[in-house]
Parts: C-alpha cells; structure tokens; sequence
C-alpha cells in the first residue's frame, strides 16, 4: 500500500476545505443547533468544508466509502472508508477560539490507517500514517513523538469539558484521573490529541466520542509512538470514552486509575 499517496491525498482534502471554511471564521456566522442532549452548534463552515471534502474523494475514489458528520454515509465498494468532522470544536469555532480542526481519517477494514488533524488558521497540520507521525507547521515539516518515561503523578492532561462526563461512573472515574495527574486543562479538543503527539502533553481523554472525533488522530499518535486505548471497554477506532497517552504504559496507569 503506498501510505505517501493516500496521505498527501488526506493532506490536500484538508487544504481544500480551509479555503471553504476560514470565510466563516471570526464572522458571527450564522448558527443552526443539533437535536442532541447539549448545545450543539453547527455553521455553513462545517457544511462547506465537508462538501468539497466529499466531491474531491468521490472524483478521485468513487468506490470508496465516507462517513461525514454532516451529511451522513455512503457506503463503498472498496473495503476503504473516510470519516470526516469538517469543524470539530464548533462551540470554539463559534467562539472564534483556534482550537477547532478538520479531522479527516481514512479507514481500512474499519480500522483507521490515515489521519490528518488540520488547524488553518494557526497554521498547523499534523497527519499521520503506518510509517509515523508529523507536523506542518507554516510550512516546516518535523517528525513527531510522544513524550516517555513520564509517571502517573507527573503527567499533564487535557479534556474538553468536565460536564461532558455525564454518567456517574464515567465522573467519578474522570475526578479520580483528576485528582493523580499534576495537570488537567481544559477546551482543547482535537488539539489536545496532536500536541500529544508532539511530545508537549501526557494524557488526552474525552467521553462520548463519535468514530469521525477520534479516527483521524489515531494514526497520528499511534505514528509518534503514543498509545489509544478507552476506560470503558470501547473500540476507540468507533468512538466512546477515549483515552490516549504518550506510552503504552502510561496508558495502562491511567485506565487502572479511572477503574479502581
């Protein structure tokens, strides 16, 4: 399988759909809300950038499948699959805070073997595939990996939202992470998983996920030699309560920390 093709294929999705989204940047665009439990807000941005995303993969791999947050699934021929978020983090997109991304991920045999995290207007692109992990930032290509030999106490950890541990087990054991960790910070939401990435934090976790949040960061971790794992049992590749960290044995202390 040629992994440089199909990921600079991935990498200009992205670069396509920044040119539909950042107009609705820092614009008061207009907001529409989501029939779900919370807030949830969507913008003519997230449409916009899953459109072009969809027309490009359909002319360049019509028998692929993709799976879209906005405009749902159409199912492929080829046993490949993309899973796209166009804005994940809209509340922060809405807010005009950088810390929203494009996700793009291409799964195989519903597993994820591609993913780009693309940041556009900060300037950052991490993307990863089997062969590893990097970042573009502006321009400058580096290699990216995790951060190691980090103990349980001394990590840093981010989350989006503490509320967004709904169930009591899923709190209580989210307070318990908490209360070990030196570090948690809060509203990062994809960026979380890339800085990881990078070496600059320990743990992300979030609860409740959907395969189009998590699928495209996998293989950037995975890439840089970080670990993805859930406290709850679920196949992270299809979403759920996700947890990653720089190690696999880091990974390993703060699942048993969530569940003692």
């Amino acid at each position: 399988m040629d992994w440089t093709e199909l990921t600079n294929f991935a990498v200009s999705l992205a670069r396509a759909s920044e040119v539909e989204i950042l107009p609705y940047f820092r614009r008061n665009t207009a907001i529409d809300v989501k029939p779900h439990h919370s807030w949830d807000p969507v913008t003519e941005g997230d449409r916009a950038g899953e459109r072009i995303i969809r027309k490009l993969i359909e002319e360049r791999f019509p028998d692929h499948g993709i799976n879209g947050e906005e405009y749902g699934v159409k199912e492929g021929k080829s046993g490949f699959t993309w899973v796209l978020d166009p804005i994940d983090g809209t509340r922060s997109f809405v807010c005009g805070m950088p810390t929203w991304a494009t996700l793009i991920a291409l799964y195989s045999e519903g597993m994820p073997v591609v993913g780009v995290m693309n940041q556009p207007f900060v300037g950052d692109l991490f993307y990863g595939n089997p062969d590893g992990a990097w970042n573009n930032y502006r321009g400058a290509t580096e290699l990216l990996r995790t951060r190691q030999g980090v103990g349980i106490s001394e990590a840093a950890a981010g989350t989006t939202a503490p509320e967004l541990y709904r169930g009591e087990r899923d709190q209580e054991a989210f307070q318990k992470l908490h209360k070990t960790v030196k570090l948690m910070r809060y509203g990062g939401d994809a960026y979380f998983y890339s800085v990881l990435a990078a070496g600059h934090l320990d743990i992300a976790l979030d609860a409740g996920l959907q395969a189009y949040d998590i699928g495209a960061l996998i293989p950037i971790i995975e890439g840089a030699g970080g670990a993805v794992g859930s406290w709850s049992g679920s196949i992270p590749a299809e979403g759920g309560n996700i947890i990653c960290a720089g190690s696999q044995a880091l990974l390993e202390t703060a699942i048993t920390v969530m569940q003692s």
